[in-house]
């Protein structure tokens, strides 16, 4: 989960703990001890709010900037190495069956 984390911040510089679990859905509780993790880790950076000083906007260091680069580098190598050997046509299909399950598994 830390992972989504680093990439919901790397994406959406400033955003705030309530705007990461509105999008991801998950409890207030569990954002703030994922966000305090990180921060403990150097991961994430804490700014008040220019325009509102009771908000406060969360950005990556640069540690957390070169991890998050890691990762990601880590992740691509990872799923060359899965696909390894299947046509286009193949990938196609596998990916419209893992949006399928994807899909029922998201059903309530």
């Amino acid at each position: 989960m830390e992972h989504k984390v680093l990439g919901y911040f790397a994406q959406r510089p400033g955003a705030t703990q309530r705007d990461l679990a509105q999008h991801s859905g998950r409890d207030k509780a569990q954002v703030t001890r994922l966000v305090q993790g990180l921060r403990e880790k150097g991961l994430i950076d804490a700014r008040p709010d220019e325009a509102d000083r009771r908000s406060t906007r969360l950005y990556l260091t640069a540690t957390g900037e070169a991890t998050y680069a890691d990762m990601q580098r880590h992740g691509e190598l990872l799923a060359a190495q899965a696909l390894s050997g299947l046509s286009d046509d193949e990938r196609r299909q596998l990916g419209g069956l893992l949006a399928r399950v994807q899909a029922n598994l998201l059903r309530e």
